[in-house]
């Protein structure tokens, strides 16, 4: 065997683990994306915003109030959640039965007042911050594998989130309702379903995904003004899934940080982080509805 061969079998597990964390990342971006379109039928441009906004939150509380890192986590998303309401009850609603082009511009020029709101504090825009976490810097042992333990902690924190997201929409009133907006919103009205307050709820879950997105990549690429931007890889993974089907976003958006990361080991530099939009055309020539999206008979 080849030293180039022993080399990349020892270097494709971490590969595979960094991918996968990553994906989990544009997966639940990706999902905030879907969630809100499939209530709302409007794309919003500001979630790698809220999501960077949710993690210089709880960096505010944590380290600038000296609030328990668990407890600013919780607060954090909680505040985000709050955030994402007040957003569509002040702002987002008011744009209801208007062009799609003017959602898309409303949400980017709302992404753009955060971000510019962010870059006003000097601390926020001329340094990287990390949070705490008790498991940042360790490495798990399976076996022969070495695994860092921030990665093995996006994916069950991804996998604990989706099973969580389904019992909401299975077994509560709140998602049982959503989910029957999200389907057709004049029947649901009709039905009486307050159509209203579940955009409201779509937001604000759509805010905290996205702050919980944060959350995860912190321990990865630390916080810094630039950590929304992942959100443009992670809408890719929602029009991969087909834009309605929360699955098949979620699954895109690890199937997405996978082949990126092995395009990171196997090909030129750079070379990567054109993959999720080749991926992108491609999927859209063969499957113009998403690869989430059943055909119909």
């Amino acid at each position: 065997m080849s030293l180039v061969s022993i080399a990349f079998s020892s270097a494709l597990p971490q590969v595979l683990a960094s991918g996968l964390a990553t994906g989990c990342v544009y997966g639940l971006v990706a999902l905030s994306f879907v969630l809100i379109y499939k209530a709302t039928e409007a794309v919003s441009f500001m979630q790698g915003e809220l999501l960077m906004l949710g993690a210089f939150t709880v960096l505010a509380l944590d380290a600038g109030l000296g609030w328990p890192l668990w407890l600013a986590a919780l607060a954090g998303v909680g505040l985000m959640a709050l955030f994402g309401a007040v957003l569509e009850r002040g702002v987002l609603r008011r744009a209801i039965g208007q062009p799609h082009l003017t959602v898309v511009l409303l949400t980017f020029g709302l992404g753009m007042i955060l971000r510019g709101g962010v870059t006003t504090v000097p601390a926020a825009s001329q340094s990287m911050h990390r949070l705490e976490w008790p498991f940042a810097g360790q490495v798990l042992s399976l076996g022969p594998l070495s695994v860092a333990a921030e990665h093995a902690v996006v994916v069950l924190a991804t996998a604990l989130l989706a099973g969580l997201l389904t019992v909401f929409f299975r077994h509560t009133r709140a998602g049982l309702a959503l989910r029957a907006c999200s389907e057709n919103a004049r029947v649901a009205g009709l039905l009486g379903v307050p159509v209203a307050s579940m955009h409201t709820l779509a937001w604000a879950i759509g805010a905290a995904l996205a702050a919980v997105a944060g959350l995860l990549l912190a321990p990865i690429t630390f916080i810094h003004i630039n950590m929304g931007l992942i959100a443009l890889k992670a809408f890719p993974a929602a029009v991969l899934g087909g834009m309605t089907s929360l699955p098949g976003a979620l699954l895109a958006g690890v199937f997405l940080g996978v082949v990126e990361a092995l395009a990171g080991l196997l090909l030129p530099e750079g070379v990567k982080d054109v993959v999720p939009y080749v991926l992108l055309l491609g999927a859209l020539l063969l499957f113009p509805q998403g690869l989430g999206v059943r055909r119909r008979a």
